[in-house]
């Protein structure tokens, strides 16, 4: 592991946005190039995943936490964690469907992703993100 930073955001829809400039500052720091594609997918993933959190997450829930890992070989890994216990699944899309897509997005830009449990302190919904040849 090359470098980490992790926080925690309201349970809220402004919080999105909150995630995904916070994951861009953070690898922009560490060295990611601001145009390319590694930071740009990270970025979309957390928005992704963070979203799942706010519109599915547990209603008392007040707060998520969000974390990025820069790794040694230009890749980085987004983890999305909450006290949720339901895994977030995969669901065929219908045409004309307006949600739903996130996960579709997360499968088609990771390289991997999945999720870790918690136990009865929730689970950890992860994905990584490879630098191209």
């Amino acid at each position: 592991m090359l470098r980490r930073n992790s926080f925690r955001l309201p349970r809220h829809p402004a919080s999105v946005e909150l995630a995904r400039r916070r994951v861009h500052d953070h690898l922009a720091d560490w060295g990611h190039s601001t145009d390319g594609p590694a930071l740009t997918d990270a970025v979309l993933l957390v928005s992704e995943l963070a979203t799942n959190v706010v519109r599915h997450g547990p209603l008392l829930e007040p707060e998520f936490e969000v974390a990025v890992t820069a790794l040694a070989d230009g890749s980085c890994l987004i983890e999305v964690s909450d006290e949720g216990t339901t895994e977030p699944r995969l669901h065929p899309l219908t045409d004309g469907e307006e949600h739903g897509r996130g996960l579709h997005l997360v499968e088609d830009i990771a390289e991997a992703w999945g999720v870790w449990s918690r136990g009865r302190h929730g689970k950890t919904v992860w994905a990584l993100v490879t630098t191209p040849p």
